[in-house]
């Protein structure tokens, strides 16, 4: 028990947002994520969409200020290019306010720990829940919604 304890003051320590060009535990935490994603096949897109998806979703609706929203937020990918983006472009983090959803608890887990990580506030909703069945943010107007196509399902 203590090794554990002295890894989550480790970790606790690491500044992951000092030096934003070197998110050093986000990147570990991206690069372990896609190589399970792969090891996983077509089940690991629950957890994880391609860089390059998330990186064109990101350009295309270019999300300045407001809220977004990702009905499937996986493990929360889509809201971390999104802050990059707002980075890149001189924009203000704190203009933007993020929501979400995720059905699966293990993926749920997942996306509150990547965005902690990086310090990102994010309202994912009080559990893991279907957003058709048990919408989280029922009254959410969002100026933005990031979701990715449903590549990795057969129906």
């Amino acid at each position: 028990m203590s090794k554990l304890a002295s890894l989550i003051d480790i970790i606790n320590n690491i500044n992951t947002i000092e030096d934003k060009g070197h998110d050093v535990v986000g990147r570990v935490y991206e690069y372990f994520l896609g190589e399970f994603a792969l090891a996983e096949g077509k089940l690991g897109g629950q957890f994880y969409t391609p860089k390059s998806i998330v990186n064109l979703l990101a350009n295309m609706i270019e999300p300045y200020r407001g809220k977004i929203y990702d009905p499937a937020c996986g493990s929360g990918g889509m809201f971390i290019q999104s802050l990059k983006f707002i980075e890149a472009h001189k924009g203000n983090k704190k203009d933007i306010s993020i929501y979400g959803q995720e059905f699966t608890a293990t993926t749920y887990k997942l996306a509150k720990m990547n965005l902690a990580i990086r310090g990102i506030s994010a309202n994912l909703g009080s559990v893991p829940a279907d957003t058709f069945f048990k919408d989280q943010h029922p009254d959410l107007k969002a100026d933005y919604i990031m979701a990715n196509p449903p590549f990795n399902q057969k129906e």
